[in-house]
């Protein structure tokens, strides 16, 4: 009687902790998406500016169409991999975006009478909002898919995760390419 006692307590503790380890893989789950969903809102408000940011700075250097057809097709790289839904593809995607902005920001330099332009240097304090916000999402994204993925790899909740399917979520990772101080050619 006292064994059968002892045994249904520990089977009892055994289900509450596997009932909490799932809950507390959801939760970081679901905070995984929620970030990824926060990355998402200020890239695409990102992508949103970037049109009137070209055409602002196309009226001053308009010869400069090589920067600008960088900026519209990375843009468009951006868009169709956002359709997608593809985490990774999407990350290069933006990256590729960002190297493109700064080609385009370093071309604005050359031009004094485009940066006394009052509408241009709203949208670059626009941009310059953005990617502040972006950098914090992108962290925050990072810090729970490492707490996450964490969860899934550590003894004992590793069997929880293997038993209900619980994949590791990818970073947000930086290309090669942009870690390399660009270079701007005209």
């Amino acid at each position: 009687m006292v064994v059968g006692i002892i045994i249904a307590v520990i089977v009892v503790l055994i289900v509450l902790w596997a009932v909490s380890a799932y809950n507390g893989l959801v939760t970081l789950r679901n905070r995984v998406k929620n970030g990824w969903a926060q990355i998402d809102v200020q890239l695409k408000q990102r992508t949103d500016l970037i049109p009137n940011l070209v055409e602002t700075v196309k009226g001053y250097a308009a010869h400069e169409s090589q920067v600008f057809t960088q900026v519209t097709q990375a843009r468009a790289g951006v868009v169709q991999a956002a359709q997608s839904g593809d985490v990774a593809q999407r990350v290069a995607a933006e990256n590729q975006l960002s190297r493109a902005l700064v080609n385009l920001q370093a071309v604005s330099e050359n031009y004094p009478q485009l940066q006394a332009n009052t509408n241009f240097m709203d949208l670059q304090n626009q941009l310059k909002s953005l990617e502040e916000k972006i950098a914090y999402a992108r962290q925050f994204y990072n810090d729970v898919v490492q707490k996450y993925n964490t969860q899934t790899e550590v003894v004992p909740t590793n069997i929880i995760a293997g038993l209900f399917h619980f994949e590791q979520a990818p970073y947000f990772q930086v290309d090669e390419a942009d870690r390399q101080v660009p270079q701007v050619k005209f």
